[in-house]
Parts: structure tokens; C-alpha cells; sequence
């Protein structure tokens, strides 16, 4: 059995059930993401996990919280650029951290962080964007 390119970078890129897991009554399974899509869900699972929420792996994660009562000055900016790049670098090894750009949406309490990144087996770039607010418990 040869390998050809396509399925060598589909390895290497992967593929694991949606988060959180769905299920489909049409295929009877559970949802399936692979390629971008895969590593989209993962950023952004590891941009909403803090570090020591998962008990055992308590350095995975991603620390956000100065996001939370701050200005959004460039050295705020230059802070969170550094964590992001960090936790990818050390937790998403299938793609290379190219930039993060902060948008601030002050009427809707949100900032959008535009993660640019590429992936490392085809160099293709991708982006994607974060919107990052403070979950109230008024949807509880």
C-alpha cells in the first residue's frame, strides 16, 4: 500500500470527534472534524481552557483573563500575542502561529482575536477569528 501526498498530510493533520461531541441520526455516529476545521476546534478549545483546568494535563490551556477588566493597550496586546503564540507553539504542533490581531467591539463587550496562522505540512495560511467576552450566568 503507497502513501500518496493527500493522505500523508491528512495524517499528519487528523482528524477526532467535534467538541463538544454530536451526534448524527442520519451516518448513527458521532461528528467528525478533519483537516482545518480539526485544528480550528482546537484552538479554540485551547484558547478557552485555562491553565490548571484540566487536572491531568494542568499546563494546557491558555490564559486570556487580563483581557477581562483592561484596556486594550499595545503592551496588553503584546502580552496576549506572546501567550497565544506560547500555547500554540507548545500545545498545536501542526501549525506555525504567523500573527494575532485584537478588534475591539465596545457595544458588544467582545474582542475578536484574528489568529493568522499556516499549516506545517503544506504551508497553506489560514485564519481564524476568537471572539473572546465574559460568559454571564444569566444563560444558565
Amino acid at each position: 500500500m503507497s502513501l500518496d501526498s493527500n493522505s500523508s498530510k491528512f495524517q499528519f493533520v487528523g482528524q477526532g470527534w467535534s467538541f463538544p461531541p454530536k451526534f448524527n441520526k442520519t451516518s448513527k455516529g458521532v461528528e467528525i472534524r478533519e483537516g482545518n476545521s480539526d485544528i480550528i476546534e482546537s484552538l479554540e478549545i485551547l484558547l478557552s481552557t485555562l491553565p490548571g483546568e484540566r487536572i491531568y494535563h494542568p499546563e494546557y490551556g491558555c490564559d486570556l483573563t487580563p483581557l477581562l477588566f483592561e484596556s486594550l493597550t499595545n503592551s496588553l496586546s503584546t502580552l496576549l500575542t506572546n501567550r497565544i503564540k506560547e500555547s500554540i507553539i507548545n500545545f498545536e504542533r501542526r501549525i506555525i502561529f504567523n500573527s494575532a490581531v485584537f478588534n475591539l467591539s465596545p457595544e458588544d463587550g467582545v474582542v475578536y482575536i484574528s489568529i493568522q496562522y499556516s499549516i506545517k505540512t503544506d504551508n497553506s495560511r489560514y485564519n481564524m477569528v476568537y471572539p473572546y467576552y465574559l460568559r454571564e450566568g444569566t444563560e444558565l
